[in-house]
């Protein structure tokens, strides 16, 4: 299963996307600043570039890991009962750790991480938690067949 996210709109403090999944548009993504960085950049480079919890990650194309178990996630009710608290997380971003696709409104809720929903209000992602409850529904049945999943950043 190949998920892209297109960077469309490129703000002072965040970022909007487009997620695709296999092709077909499925939401809209927000993350922190783009900062232009590219995952064949020197490590050195990019460290000197990121902005902990202001900096989106680098293009390139990571592995999706479906069996991450979040300590901050397993510990929230909702999370426990949809996913036992695992979390779709990127593989192998240089210098950066933790990257997780979750649901969230605001650049204030990334962290680094990528949120899904819906951008029907400026700076801001609406349902949130549905959108991300039926990803993961999509993710994790690609994941018990088997697939690789993979997601490409452009």
């Amino acid at each position: 299963m190949i998920l892209t996210i297109e960077r469309k709109w490129k703000k002072k403090t965040y970022t909007i996307g487009i997620l695709h999944i296999n092709g077909e548009r499925f939401c809209e993504t927000l993350e922190d600043k783009d900062r232009g960085l590219k995952s064949s950049s020197p490590l050195s480079q990019l460290k000197m570039q990121k902005i902990p919890g202001e900096t989106a990650i680098p293009t390139g194309v990571y592995k999706v890991a479906m069996n991450t178990i979040s300590p901050k996630y397993a510990a929230v009710e909702w999370f426990k009962d949809l996913c036992g608290g695992r979390m779709p997380r990127l593989a192998n971003v240089p210098a950066f750790s933790g990257i997780l696709i979750h649901p969230g409104n605001t650049a204030l809720d990334t962290q680094g991480c990528i949120l899904v929903g819906r951008n029907a209000q400026v700076g801001r992602l609406t349902k949130s938690r549905e959108t991300f409850e039926k990803l993961y529904r999509i993710l994790s049945e690609a994941d018990n067949r088997g697939e690789e999943i993979l997601i490409e950043i452009i």
